[in-house]
């Protein structure tokens, strides 16, 4: 239910749950001893004396929003974080046991435990202070003009230092989807948004001047001066400015169609003379391309006037603090503590994450196929795979139905739209070939190079795929992760094994249940491939309208409504949800909820009206939606995401929804006078 960008060199990615601050994760096998006795909705975590059709969120999680507050070292807590806790101790074990071992040089488990033992080796990492930046900063200091500032950009990115200056990535075309393509971006900035460095809010004032003290703090521990370090933390902040009054906003880059601008090498070298892209192409390991997609090419044009204007001397500490920021968390406690400390006014966490919880994360980024493999073999239930295909298959039958029976879409748009969901491509679990990460090394005594080594490893696989036929059984995220997506240009939708557990999904639950939380999710990444932006893509992912006028302007109107209802959403004094940003990851939730309904009618127990714990199955469907979205904030890191994520908060993801469907207010009797009321001709229906 999100939408993902750039996950492992993918351009668009649509992914059911993500936020700035952590993805989710899984329980993996950690049930009750009888898995029939687990309470799938446990009456103790609502807050009965609510009604349901006042506030639907507290009726169904008031209970436990009071008992479970955000602990120290999150951000916030839900049932997602949760399971993260669980999945990270799940990993933990495997983790541990694989650094055990001593022998099988060769071994998965031998690689895995390596790269793990060297992060967990504080002695070792201590010792070494700043010393494995040390050299890249005294050559940065050494780089005599603009061209070799310019080399070094790309030298940065193939080493795994940085992405200095802009974005850049290997993507399919998004008009020629069989072909792959350099793809540049926006970029350059430290901040999670651009707002950050252009509005003048309490709350953006107070993270600048955070962060100027953090930039001065981490060139200070490298041995700059104090006056040298502040001089240069307001050189970066400057330059950072620039780069962020150049940037679309993210509402902007959401369009598929306005991000793409594709050119010969040559004549976007011509709007940007001091960037000679056929130079940097073969600098950054891409030699022999003649095309290439621009998101936003102001944002290049405006980067060649800044490379004039500004001199080389402001490039070197731009490029020095591109090394530190980078590097930081990977060197001794200094540099990791005073990260943390900017982090804590950026999000308002309170205590630092475990070392053994960040180095699990850090090992699934790096080698996550690698890792992945160890958590399949032990966690990965093959019941669920088989239950997932059935359930799948009910999804894509639902979602016909609902295209057939719309009142607003002539037939001709109908039916491309059923081509496309037909042409859908689902992936459970985990890849079919797994990456070998053959020629990287890791060694358990170099904690900061095998960083770097994983870094320059996956970045020329990515390079690797030009010139060659897209890789259609790859995966956007590794095994253990809990999230799923849709990517346009696959036509695709996958479910890493992480996702398919409690509570989205358990093999002995009900179907009520079932189809209230992983139902909804393979509802919602079908829904993506017909939100605002996947309906821009065919059924072989081609960037192609095929909607008649007519149709589109139908669509157009219904998804106003639904922005309209999103802003109106206060989170946070007079900050309000983005209808605008959120509407991929709102359509999504509406289109996914309704199917998924939809196909539980279609189940013995949706055809019944038998009570379990004291709930018809209807509203078990229900709860099961609503509790899923339980989330405890911290002010600050709801700040933030308003800003950087374009999932809604996850108390109106489970209210937003079903808000608009006929059977929400039938099983719980809602009626004129409750808060949460829409007349009927008010409730949106898209899909």
């Amino acid at each position: 239910m999100t939408k993902l960008k750039r996950v492992l060199g993918n351009t668009s990615l649509h992914a059911v749950i993500i936020g700035t601050v952590a993805l989710i994760a899984v329980r993996a096998t950690v049930l009750p001893d009888d898995p029939s006795k687990k309470p799938f909705l446990d009456k103790t975590n609502m807050d009965l004396q609510i009604k349901p059709g006042d506030d639907f969120y507290h009726y169904a999680n008031g209970t436990w929003l009071k008992n479970n507050p955000v602990p120290a070292k999150e951000t916030r807590w839900g049932s997602f974080n949760e399971l993260r806790e669980a999945n990270s101790k799940a990993l933990k074990g495997l983790l541990e046991a694989a650094a055990a071992k001593t022998s099988g040089a060769d071994s998965i488990e031998k690689r895995v435990g390596d790269f793990y033992a060297a992060g967990m080796d504080s002695i070792t990492i201590e010792k070494a202070g700043h010393q494995p930046i040390d050299a890249e900063l005294k050559k940065i200091k050494e780089l005599k003009d603009l061209k070799a500032i310019l080399h070094e950009t790309a030298a940065m990115r193939i080493n795994g230092t940085s992405h200095p200056m802009f974005g850049f990535s290997v993507d399919q075309d998004r008009k020629n989807p069989e072909h792959l393509l350099p793809q540049l971006n926006q970029g350059g900035i430290s901040l999670p948004d651009r707002d950050y460095y252009l509005k003048s809010d309490p709350r953006k004032v107070k993270v600048q001047e955070a962060y100027k003290s953090y930039v001065s703090t981490l060139f200070k521990l490298t041995g700059v001066s104090a006056a040298d370090a502040d001089k240069n933390a307001e050189v970066v902040f400057a330059l950072e400015k620039k780069f962020a009054e150049n940037e679309l906003p993210k509402v902007e880059m959401r369009d598929p169609v306005k991000t793409y601008n594709k050119f010969s090498v040559a004549d976007l070298s011509k709007t940007t003379p001091l960037l000679d892209w056929k130079a940097l192409f073969a600098d950054m390991k891409t030699p022999g391309q003649d095309s290439v997609i621009v998101s936003n090419p102001a944002f290049f044009v405006s980067l060649n006037a800044l490379l004039t204007s500004t001199p080389v001397a402001d490039w070197q500490v731009y490029l020095q603090w591109n090394v530190i920021r980078s590097a930081a968390p990977f060197l001794s406690s200094p540099f990791v503590d005073a990260t943390f400390e900017f982090n804590k006014v950026l999000t308002g966490q309170k205590a630092q994450t475990p070392r053994w919880e960040r180095m699990s994360g850090l090992t699934d980024r790096s080698i996550g196929e690698l890792l992945g493999q160890l958590y399949v073999a032990k966690y990965f239930n093959q019941q669920a795979k088989v239950r997932m295909d059935e359930m799948i298959k009910n999804l894509i039958k639902a979602y016909e139905i609902r295209i057939q029976g719309l009142d607003w879409m002539t037939a001709a748009t109908k039916q491309k739209a059923i081509d496309k969901l037909h042409a859908l491509n689902p992936k459970i679990g985990y890849p079919e070939k797994w990456k070998t990460y053959n020629g990287l090394v890791i060694n358990r005594k170099t904690f900061f190079q095998n960083v770097r080594n994983a870094a320059t490893w996956n970045y020329q696989d990515m390079v690797n795929q030009l010139g060659k036929p897209v890789d259609r059984k790859r995966f956007g995220m590794t095994p253990p992760t809990v999230n799923a997506y849709y990517s346009p240009e696959l036509n695709e939708i996958v479910f890493p094994a992480g996702i398919l557990q409690w509570p989205f999904f358990d093999p002995t639950a009900d179907d009520a249940v079932n189809y209230g939380g992983i139902g909804a999710v393979i509802g919602h990444e079908i829904s993506h491939g017909f939100d605002d932006s996947g309906s821009k893509y065919d059924k072989d992912g081609s960037l192609r309208n095929w909607w008649t006028d007519e149709d589109m302007q139908h669509f157009k109107a219904k998804t106003k409504t639904l922005q309209e209802q999103f802003d109106a959403y206060t989170v946070l004094d007079t900050i309000h949800v983005n209808g605008k940003l959120t509407m991929g990851e709102n359509i999504g939730d509406l289109g996914g909820l309704n199917a998924a309904y939809e196909a539980f009618k279609m189940t013995k127990q949706g055809m019944s009206n038998e009570k379990i714990d004291g709930f018809t199955p209807d509203q078990r469907f229900f709860l099961a939606w609503a509790q899923v979205w339980r989330t405890n904030t911290l002010p600050e890191t709801a700040a933030q995401l308003i800003l950087t994520d374009n999932h809604s908060p996850g108390m109106y993801r489970a209210i937003g929804t079903p808000v608009n469907m006929d059977a929400w207010y039938k099983a719980f009797d809602i009626k004129p006078g409750d808060k949460l009321y829409k007349k009927p001709e008010d409730r949106i229906r898209i899909w």
